[in-house]
């Protein structure tokens, strides 16, 4: 048995693996660390064990309490199992310490797979679990979505990308272009057909599995926006695609909806909308997070994905009337001149 380092939270951790699996012939290696807190090590055992008889490799999950609750990932677990999405079992846990025991789903991300030729499978499987998942959406079953959270995630750009980031004060004027623009997105948010959402379906949290893909990263789901998930997964923070490819998924994801009953709009058209409207809310509010990971959190690394960030909520700006004024401020953030006319 080895041990990765001296800190308490890992002793704990160890002395916790020893009593549930009755052994101490196993090795720890680090699987990943994400954004919160939360850390994860593969659990690699030196023969088969009752809990999970068919594999060689768990995962342990470290989310320290209080700044981590496993209660919501234990229980979402659950749903996605039960949807016919392929997520993790928790083998064990305990809910006290922040540990939880689950089954692996292996080591490659899609995000490591992705490439021209291997796209268009990847894609494919994530969209219909994706279908899967919201077919099995209940109201009563997650929080909802809902114009306090819609409205707080926004006020992230402010805060961290402008304030911080980009070392800017707004004006009068400029807050209440940012609030009109606001105003708008999340009507167009609130009004739309609502189901589970994973809240961060994309390249990091999607891994090479079989049945392909396993899910991951899950705990924070909630009841809202039907095209949240498609956005998070077609225009992914970590990884870009020209927007005929986007376009042409986005029509397969709409094609399988359609004869699974989702509540998507009959106009392929309307539904693009939707899906660029609700675009610009999550990109603003991952353009806040990631500038927050950086400084508050010392995570410079999200910082390069910035621009691939801000090029999709320009681009969707910039074909809407509505969010013209809301583009035009994107320009003198980054002092940069309209790039259309929004005279019509």
């Amino acid at each position: 048995m080895t041990d990765l380092s001296a800190d308490a939270r890992q002793r704990a951790l160890v002395h916790w693996l020893h009593a549930t699996l009755r052994t101490d012939d196993f090795t720890l290696t680090t699987a990943s660390a994400d954004a919160s807190f939360r850390r994860y090590f593969r659990v690699s055992l030196a023969s088969r064990h009752a809990l999970a008889p068919d594999a060689r490799t768990l995962i342990v999950m470290d989310a320290p309490p209080p700044m981590e609750d496993c209660r919501p990932f234990v229980y979402v677990a659950r749903l996605l199992i039960a949807a016919g999405v392929h997520a993790p079992s928790v083998l064990a846990q305990d809910l006290p310490q922040g540990f939880l025991l689950l089954t692996d789903l292996g080591m490659t991300t899609y995000l490591a797979a992705l490439d021209s030729a291997a796209a268009p499978g990847l894609y494919a499987d994530a969209l219909e679990a994706l279908v899967r998942l919201q077919r099995a959406s209940s109201e009563a079953e997650l929080p909802p979505y809902d114009e306090a959270t819609l409205a707080r995630e926004l006020a992230l750009f402010p805060d961290w990308y402008i304030t911080r980031h980009l070392d800017r004060v707004l004006t009068a004027d400029e807050r209440a272009t940012l609030a009109s623009a606001y105003q708008a997105i999340l009507k167009n948010n609130l009004a739309q057909p609502r189901v589970f959402v994973h809240r961060d379906y994309h390249s990091r949290n999607l891994m090479v599995a079989t049945p392909n893909p396993g899910v991951l990263d899950f705990q924070d789901a909630v009841y809202g926006p039907i095209t949240y998930d498609l956005v998070s997964l077609l225009r992914d923070a970590y990884i870009e695609w020209e927007e005929e490819r986007q376009l042409d998924w986005a029509v397969r994801y709409w094609e399988r909806a359609r004869k699974a009953a989702l509540p998507v709009s009959a106009d392929f058209a309307l539904f693009w909308r939707d899906f660029e409207w609700m675009g610009v809310q999550r990109q603003l509010k991952v353009l806040g997070i990631f500038a927050r990971l950086a400084y508050r959190d010392r995570k410079d690394g999200y910082l390069k994905d910035l621009p691939r960030v801000m090029r999709y909520v320009r681009a969707a700006c910039n074909r809407y009337r509505e969010l013209g004024p809301l583009a035009g401020l994107l320009d003198a953030l980054a002092d940069r001149s309209p790039a259309v006319d929004y005279s019509f």
